[in-house]
């Protein structure tokens, strides 16, 4: 049975995987192939959003490969034969057990190690890619828009660096339009400005009022770009970067860094705990979900129903206990409380399918004169 887990598990975790990573895809790819990015840098995000994608799944994958095998089980009667031995629910479940014991340590590596890595170093290439001027604003062939009301082309671009054959367009202002073209220019950085210089050029304003058309030559021109290149800030690390250890022991030093304040940070570092945890419960619940009922031959459908909503329930409870726990420190402890109610409800469900005429007993005492 526990082969059969994992190697449901792994199918399921590559088709989930693969479905979160081609939304995340898409967006990357509109993002940097637009900014003029390289095929490799695109790969480059992907790969490193891949460890955030996989904490998803993997809860997922653990849960569906649960309710199939069961479900495969007990529609072939194999979990009916191995009952009539002697095995109880609760004995049957140890499979399932040490399968979720598997997922919650790749939990654990994702949550505690890989997604704080990736995270961070996925931040620091985005702001290389801000930073870098090239790849965001000089695009040889192409009319670019950096920002509203600016429209910019280079026709060329010399190993030396320099700029040939400019226009440049800024309609941002009502009163006027004003159009730049130049036969080649240069960049220059200025302190913390970076200014345009263009030589042997022109320039065209159009006067919207009376739509009269004004045109002066120049030999060199400076025209500061600053404001059509993001340039990011410089920020703290976020609380998604940080380690574990950090989040569970944090200084005044770390939440002014953040923003966030110690009851947040230590919220989230006992939810990637919960989180690595709910590996476990996920398996068990719906392995135990579809022991309730025993067989039929009409199918395990409605175990299934009730499986899936159960596993929904436990999410709701996640974000309920998150919020009181970043409330107050002190109460850290919610932050477990999905685990709690799941292994709550895995117990019962367990109890029940080994007594699956409690119930009914119960119905007929009360019914009976």
């Amino acid at each position: 049975m526990l082969s059969q887990l994992m190697v449901l598990f792994g199918f399921f975790s590559l088709v989930l995987i693969l479905i979160y990573w081609i939304n995340r895809a898409v967006v990357l790819f509109d993002q940097l192939i637009a900014d003029g990015q390289s095929a490799g840098v695109f790969l480059e995000f992907t790969a490193l959003s891949l460890p955030s994608v996989m904490r998803l799944a993997l809860p997922l994958a653990a849960f569906a490969a649960a309710v199939y095998v069961t479900n495969r089980m007990s529609t072939e009667s194999e979990l009916t034969v191995v009952q009539a031995t002697g095995y109880s629910p609760f004995r049957l479940a140890r499979p399932v057990l040490y399968f979720g014991i598997i997922v919650a340590l790749m939990m654990s590596a994702l949550m505690h190690f890989l997604v704080p890595m990736s995270a961070a170093r996925l931040a620091d290439r985005q702001a290389e890619i801000a930073q870098n001027i090239t790849a965001r604003l000089l695009t040889e062939g192409q009319f670019l828009e950096p920002i509203n009301g600016v429209t910019f082309y280079i026709r060329d671009i010399t190993p030396a660096g320099e700029l040939q054959d400019i226009f440049l367009s800024d309609t941002r202002s009502d009163a006027e339009q004003v159009t730049y073209t130049a036969t080649k220019a240069f960049l220059v950085r200025d302190n913390d400005t970076i200014q345009l210089v263009m030589l042997d050029g022109m320039v065209q304003t159009l006067r919207t009022e009376n739509q009269r058309l004004f045109t002066t030559t120049f030999d060199d021109f400076a025209y500061n770009i600053s404001d059509l290149i993001r340039q990011p800030r410089n920020r703290g690390r976020r609380d998604a970067y940080l380690f574990t250890w950090e989040l569970l022991n944090p200084t005044p030093a770390l939440e002014a860094e953040t923003g966030r304040d110690a009851a947040r940070l230590i919220s989230l570092g006992h939810d990637r705990f919960s989180q690595s945890i709910l590996g476990i419960v996920a398996a068990l619940l719906g392995f135990s979900a579809l022991m309730v009922g025993g067989y039929s031959r009409f199918g395990v459908w409605k175990q299934i129903i009730g499986a899936i909503f159960l596993i929904i329930v436990v999410k709701a409870v996640e974000t309920t206990g998150l919020r009181i726990a970043r409330s107050d420190p002190q109460l850290w402890m919610v932050a477990y409380l999905q685990s709690a109610v799941g292994f709550v409800m895995i117990w019962f469900l367990l109890f029940w399918a080994g007594r699956p005429y409690l119930f009914k007993r119960r119905i007929k005492e009360v019914a009976a004169p």
